[in-house]
């Protein structure tokens, strides 16, 4: 345990963000999963290609990843 205040305060913000980060990647991989279904709704798809714009902006995936994933989605409408 850290003794100096300033790294007690960068522990409980480290919490905090992880706890934070720990749900989002959750739900994001909720809604890819659930967009990569064979009975995907269109706004299942829109809602999860929006979800992984908003964490590769936020940081939470890289945008290489989050192009492959909105690549995936996107062949999964086509077929």
């Amino acid at each position: 345990m850290p003794k100096i205040a300033s790294a007690k305060k960068n522990m409980r913000k480290t919490l905090a963000a992880t706890v934070r980060n720990r749900a989002q990647r959750a739900a994001l991989r909720t809604a890819l999963k659930k967009a990569m279904t064979a009975t995907a709704t269109p706004a299942e798809q829109k809602s999860a290609v929006q979800l992984v714009d908003r964490a590769a902006r936020k940081g939470l995936v890289h945008k290489n990843a989050a192009a492959r994933h909105k690549s995936q989605i996107a062949r999964k409408k086509k077929a």
